[in-house]
């Protein structure tokens, strides 16, 4: 046994220093470290998957000489869950799901770990006993011969179940609950998260069994542990929503087989997670009456097109300094717009407060609502409201100016889907519809002051 000696940790980015630092020299944090005891292994025993598995050893190879073909994947029968991955589960890959608690990261998993009726799967459980998940299993519609459980933390101890089992799918929840006996420290600390992680790595790669790693968020929204955490990883998933709605959101933040824009959304009711094919009947709110400061988008998300429901609200300020209040959208982007109507289009938002939001509960990123933006501030600030049969997607620039934006003929053909009649694009975007057939009246605009004067 080696000599113990300890180190100091940050807990925002895992910067590890051999004293203590007021002032973190990698992410600038101040009284972010904290002591922690290491103890390694002088001499590592062999890692318990390799006595039975044969481990091939890599050497220098060119490039040209290597093989290239597809992943082998496993295709879930959760199609929300196989679009975020990129087509399913890459054998394997290590995929790392953060969001906040109570969010249902647990129930999607334990949910997707049923369906999986032909795939022996594994899940490690080092936050609720087997007597609670089994209570959350009944009220799952789904049963499987193939669904073992573990409720074990010490990683040792897993990988002699996994030797005795062989499963074909790991899930462990969560990966802060985990602890290496070769670390002395609790179990959630930067040394431990990062050590169980890394041997969880080496048995997904060198055993090709895909493992998924549960994880928590901090209060600000990140993933917890040392950022080399997401590093590691294939795939990072943010599981995310607000809990006073009943939708929540499957977005990907790295992919190494995929496409990094992917968007999954789930309905959450009394069976469990169920997949929202048509995310636009769900994010456009049902009126009987048209209501100003409302206006309807067309985005997309990955590859994936939805018609969202953009709702402003201009009210004179009552006290000196005017509210800039924001859901679902960026603030500093929609205070940008403001700037632009000032500038542009001669309206005073200077002692107006400003309430826009995004219908849903969920934050889009995709620029083609700027055009939606700017009209529903239009419409609230003049009191006139939009017909409720137009749509429109545009990139909104600094000198007033209507950008165009891509993937235009499929955000035309889901507003046609959907029932509307008309669509206000950019004049730029113009060039690639004359092949394009549909029975939508199609505005082009170039300018804020074209806008205006075709809604108002």
């Amino acid at each position: 046994m080696s000599k113990a000696r300890s180190s100091f940790f940050c807990q925002q980015c895992g910067y590890e220093s051999t004293k203590w630092v007021g002032k973190c020299p990698a992410c600038q944090q101040w009284n972010s470290f904290v002591e922690e005891i290491r103890q390694k292994e002088t001499k590592l025993t062999a890692t318990p998957w390799k006595e039975e598995r044969s481990i091939t050893r890599s050497g220098i190879t060119r490039l040209k000489d290597i093989e290239a073909g597809e992943e082998t994947r496993i295709v879930t029968p959760d199609p929300e869950l196989n679009r975020v991955l990129g087509g399913g589960i890459v054998t394997g890959s290590i995929v790392l799901v953060a969001g906040e608690p109570g969010i249902g990261k647990s129930t999607l998993f334990l949910q997707v770990g049923l369906q999986l009726q032909l795939t022996r799967l594994l899940y490690i459980s080092g936050e609720e006993s087997e007597q609670q998940i089994r209570m959350r299993a009944e009220r799952l519609p789904f049963e499987s011969d193939n669904f073992f459980l573990l409720t074990e933390t010490n990683t040792q101890a897993i990988f002699q179940e996994i030797k005795k089992l062989k499963p074909q799918l790991v899930i462990i929840d969560s990966i802060q609950t985990l602890h290496t006996s070769f670390i002395e420290s609790s179990p959630g600390s930067v040394s431990q998260i990062r050590e169980c992680a890394a041997e969880m790595q080496r048995f997904a790669k060198e055993t090709n069994t895909p493992v998924f790693l549960i994880g928590h968020i901090t209060k600000d929204g990140t993933i917890a542990g040392p950022k080399i955490l997401e590093h590691m990883v294939d795939t990072v998933l943010q599981f995310e929503g607000d809990r006073h709605y009943a939708y929540r959101i499957l977005r990907t933040l790295k992919n190494r087989f995929g496409s990094t824009s992917e968007l999954g959304i789930y309905e959450m009711n009394a069976s469990g997670m169920s997949g929202v094919l048509n995310p636009s009947d769900i994010l456009l709110s049902q009126k009987e009456e048209q209501l100003s400061g409302i206006a309807i988008a067309a985005a997309i998300e990955g590859m994936r097109p939805f018609l969202i429901e953009v709702q402003a609200l201009v009210t004179p300020s009552v006290y000196g300094t005017p509210q800039r209040t924001v859901s679902g959208f960026d603030l500093r982007r929609s205070q940008l717009l403001l700037a632009v109507l000032e500038k542009r289009g001669g309206f005073q938002f200077g002692m107006k407060d400003v309430f826009l939001n995004i219908t849903g509960g969920i934050k889009v990123e995709d620029p083609a609502i700027d055009l939606a933006v700017l009209a529903a501030l239009l419409s609230s600030y003049t009191d006139i409201p939009i017909p409720h049969t137009i749509c429109m997607a545009g990139e909104v620039g600094l000198s007033g100016e209507i950008r165009s934006v891509n993937r235009i003929e499929q955000r035309i053909a889901e507003a046609e889907k959907l029932g509307f009649e008309k669509m206000i694009i950019s004049r730029y975007n113009q060039k690639g519809l004359p092949k394009f057939n549909t029975r939508m009246e199609i505005i082009a605009v170039s300018r804020v002051e074209d806008v205006y004067r075709i809604l108002f």
